[in-house]
């Protein structure tokens, strides 16, 4: 039972959220106690390994379509309202939010403070109020944990307030469906309900990020990994699902700054914004990913996962919920990471792309117009069998390979780019092609993972600084002419097809997809971003 001093303190804390009552509620718990609780509670079992494993329910991923954001004076001409940041009523907000601490009056509560952003002229303060001891759990593993006996009685710069077993009312509260997650910049509050995605909780602090970092502190805030060498150069690889970001950011020669989420400041470097990883693990083995492999044990959460019959072994081949699965795990369970995670400013910054149709060369050099609009574009493309209907490739773009999370115009977060590479006239920007060499997805062969990696460390090691470089007639991008431990014949695409005018017409096709594509942004981008394009009417032409 708490002392009258501490129930007094844990009042204080809850009542500006308008907890007038609230059944037993429990404050920065151990990882242990939350564990304990969860297993208590039936929201979990033990792995053999001592990592929890847990289900999110109906959801297994987050549902962009039910992302709001409170639109008002504070918002109305600076977020890039659409599809991506849908508006929401104030007022609709402010009943929804009553709704939620009524439904939560005579809960368990679990109540953790913690830090978003290892830089701390840049940090948030967080409270979370959970309903699920293992959601709590979570935000221990991936927000920054405070200092042993720090004193977190804190106003909160931002709070969170999750409540899987609350569905909303559309009809009455405003809401798409049952489920929500709704970002109030002027309350500093985020309400999710009705979805136990746990990754709610994280993307919704960096949408926070996102909007306040670049709009206020003139940071630009990233979606990407990070790493830095021995020697302080820093490398920062942004990439899509399946273009290879968490295995070739993972290098034992390198330390992990992080593996999602950073911010780039004007100059102090870059910061971490997590204090955790949340990593996939469909098919995970100890061969492919030894160091998230190893972080799994106790403390770490696995969500949706399964287990050999008979056993408590993980069987990360099993797709029977999700092919999401997941873990979340500090970063300190990396034996390489960096802590605090905060680096200098990049020496190298890596676009990574699955290229299905054969096109983009493995490696090439990109000037500030070209890594502006490639960056804006943030292309990959999804091949055969990866989602129910595909049987071809298919083009994605994803605005700064993270549109989903973006408050503000993309044009923002680019000029922001070229503004770094302006001040920082030393970092090279490099486009990588994961995907496809001597033909499109069926008829070429995937890049090998070997020449990839040699690649990167070439340009890491600066390699690539006296090497002849060569303009892609259609992208405009630079192509070295060697790269040691890749053979040459692999470098120029168009080389590695047997049918060249093949190839023309497939790089022309895709280009008309990049300039299609960025026809939404025409009217906002500056000349020198829209100057990045590729040359669509000299191939037609």
């Amino acid at each position: 039972m708490m002392d009258t001093a501490a129930t007094t303190s844990l009042r204080n804390r809850l009542q500006p959220l308008g907890f007038s009552q609230t059944g037993e509620v429990h404050l920065n718990l151990t990882p242990a106690e939350l564990v304990e609780h969860a297993l208590r509670r039936g929201e979990g079992t033990l792995t053999d390994t001592g990592a929890l494993m847990a289900d999110t329910g109906k959801f297994t991923g987050r549902s962009p379509k039910d992302r709001f954001v409170v639109q008002d004076a504070n918002t109305a001409e600076s977020v890039w309202w659409g599809d991506i940041n849908i508006p929401f009523d104030a007022d609709k907000f402010d009943q929804l939010h009553t709704k939620m601490v009524t439904y939560l009056a005579d809960k368990e509560l679990y109540v953790r403070e913690a830090y978003a952003g290892a830089n701390p002229d840049y940090q948030l303060k967080l409270r979370v109020v959970n309903e699920l001891a293992w959601h709590n759990l979570f935000c221990y593993n991936m927000f920054l944990r405070p200092a042993e006996g720090a004193d977190t009685s804190w106003l909160p710069d931002f709070t969170i307030i999750c409540a899987p077993g609350f569905e909303a009312d559309p009809a009455v509260d405003g809401t798409r469906q049952a489920n929500f997650a709704i970002l109030n910049f002027t309350k500093k509050m985020i309400l999710i309900g009705g979805t136990g995605y746990a990754g709610e909780m994280k993307k919704g602090i960096f949408g926070v990020l996102n909007y306040l970092l670049p709009h206020e502190h003139n940071t630009l805030s990233m979606h990407c990994s990070a790493n830095v060498g021995e020697d302080g150069d820093t490398a920062v690889f942004f990439g899509l699902s399946g273009t290879g970001k968490t295995t070739l950011s993972a290098d034992p020669n390198r330390g992990l700054i992080g593996d999602d989420e950073h911010g780039w400041t004007p100059n102090a470097g870059i910061f971490n914004f997590e204090g955790g990883c949340y990593a996939k693990v469909i098919d995970l083995s100890r061969e492919k990913e030894p160091q998230i492999w190893d972080a799994i044990k106790f403390g770490s959460i696995v969500e949706n996962t399964r287990f050999i019959p008979g056993t408590h072994t993980v069987d990360y081949a099993n797709k029977s919920v999700t092919e999401n699965t997941r873990t979340a795990y500090p970063i300190s369970y990396i034996d390489n990471a960096i802590e605090p995670s905060v680096a200098d400013a990049p020496k190298n910054i890596f676009f990574l792309t699955a290229d299905a149709f054969g096109v983009l060369p493995p490696i090439s050099k990109l000037d500030k117009s070209h890594a502006m609009y490639h960056f804006m574009s943030g292309y990959t493309a999804k091949v055969a069998g990866t989602e129910m209907g595909i049987t071809e490739p298919q083009t994605t773009f994803s605005a700064c390979f993270g549109a989903v999370f973006l408050p503000l115009h993309p044009t923002k977060y680019a000029e922001m780019l070229g503004q770094k590479m302006d001040e920082n006239p030393d970092v090279n920007v490099w486009l990588i092609n994961t995907g496809w060499t001597g033909g499109s997805y069926g008829v070429g062969s995937r890049m090998k993972l070997g020449y990839t990696r040699a690649m990167i460390t070439a340009a890491l090691n600066g390699d690539l600084n006296d090497v002849t470089f060569t303009k892609h007639p259609i992208f405009g991008v630079e192509v070295p002419a060697a790269v040691s431990g890749v053979p040459s014949d692999i470098l120029d695409p168009r080389n590695t097809w047997a049918d060249k005018e093949a190839y023309d017409k497939t790089a022309a096709a895709l280009a008309d997809k990049f300039v299609n594509n960025f026809q939404k942004y025409a009217d906002f981008a500056n000349e020198e971003i829209l100057a990045g394009a590729p040359k669509v009417a000299e191939v037609a032409a």
